[in-house]
């Protein structure tokens, strides 16, 4: 493998399976394991940018993601606020999850060894070491889950290991932040009396509680409840990007105490000091969340959650042949070889290890 596709990079979020099960009446396996050009992820262009493998997320849309309700091209003002989407109901959702978890089950069956789901992080190193990408399944918002959180044991059994209680939208369960800049992500409540007992059964599991989406009342609820590192799979630095969904200074603290993560984010929104949702954005706006994250969480508590096939990502990464750039301009800015390491994957490992107790 040559030197620009290493250290191999494990991702905190990617949104494929939601992406491909949007192309109705195709074979969406093939379709990833071939190549289809389409969006940011297929099995050869990860292979080219040395994606090593990452949370795969689950994930359901609303309608601001149907043209029924906000447009995320309304994020290009000097100022905005969309609106919550509307809750998704649990008979909504569980068919949803259950369609793109089915679609990665056949991906990791007819990938001929290419692709495996992992539940332990012995299972990622491996897949690391040999060249193996490794899918650990993640829930972005929990609408699948019933009430008794009968749902929720029977997806651990099926595979999932992470799990943000919400979404930019209200569940059952806590609300999640609107897309609205310049903002503090105080912007609603916090967890539900349910979302707690989420909490403490995600624990008990050794289950990720991802603290992306939610408000800062519902981070601070996760941070007082959880016995596990605090991450944040796809979040960045408020303190460059004044984005209601960024993280500030005071939750960043809280999170290096707790031993846990943050994965930077490559939406251009936000990245940008000015908040918009433009393709012509520079990976140099990357480095600065990673310089902000180094000087206050340490080089131990970082790595990257790119929301590929999520959203629009700067033009100069294009898709996740990107990556190879990326590290380019990490070299370039002077990182040196062990703190790629760390950035890259080591950081993600040592969260999940600590995290699963398999």
């Amino acid at each position: 493998m040559a030197a620009n596709q290493t250290p191999l990079i494990f991702d905190g979020h990617n949104d494929l399976l939601s992406h491909l099960v949007a192309f109705k009446g195709k074979n969406q396996a093939e379709m990833f394991l071939d190549g289809y050009e389409r969006g940011h992820l297929d099995l050869p262009r990860m292979i080219k940018g040395g994606f090593g493998g990452g949370l795969f997320v689950l994930w359901v849309p609303s309608p601001i993601h149907r043209g029924e309700d906000n447009d995320p091209e309304d994020m290009i003002d000097e100022e905005y606020h969309l609106p919550l989407a509307a809750e998704v109901s649990l008979a909504e959702a569980l068919p949803k999850v259950l369609e793109q978890l089915a679609l990665l089950a056949r991906i990791e069956r007819e990938s001929a060894g290419k692709l495996k789901i992992c539940t332990t992080a012995k299972e990622i190193r491996h897949c690391l070491d040999s060249g193996v990408i490794a899918a650990v399944l993640h829930m972005e918002g929990a609408e699948a889950i019933d009430d008794n959180l009968n749902n929720l044991e029977v997806l651990y059994r099926s595979g999932l290991r992470s799990l943000g209680p919400v979404w930019s939208r209200p569940t059952r369960f806590g609300t999640g932040v609107p897309f609205k800049f310049p903002s503090s992500p105080d912007t609603g409540s916090g967890l539900t009396d349910l979302g707690k007992e989420l909490v403490r059964t995600c624990n008990q599991l050794g289950m990720v509680v991802d603290v992306s989406h939610i408000t800062e009342k519902g981070f601070w609820d996760i941070a007082k409840l959880s016995d596990a590192p605090l991450v944040a799979t796809h979040s960045n630095a408020h303190a460059v990007s004044q984005q209601a969904r960024n993280l500030t200074d005071k939750q960043l603290a809280a999170i290096k105490e707790s031993g846990g993560i943050v994965g930077v984010n490559f939406v251009t929104a936000f990245l940008r000091e000015d908040g918009k949702m433009t393709a012509e954005t520079s990976l140099d706006t990357i480095l600065r969340h990673l310089d902000h994250l180094i000087n206050h969480v340490g080089t131990e508590h970082i790595g990257f959650g790119s929301d590929f096939d999520g959203a629009l990502i700067p033009e100069k990464m294009g898709d996740v042949t990107g990556l190879i750039s990326l590290r380019e301009a990490m070299r370039n800015h002077g990182y040196d070889e062990p703190l790629m390491l760390k950035l890259c994957q080591k950081n993600w490992l040592n969260v999940l290890e600590k995290t699963f107790k398999n």
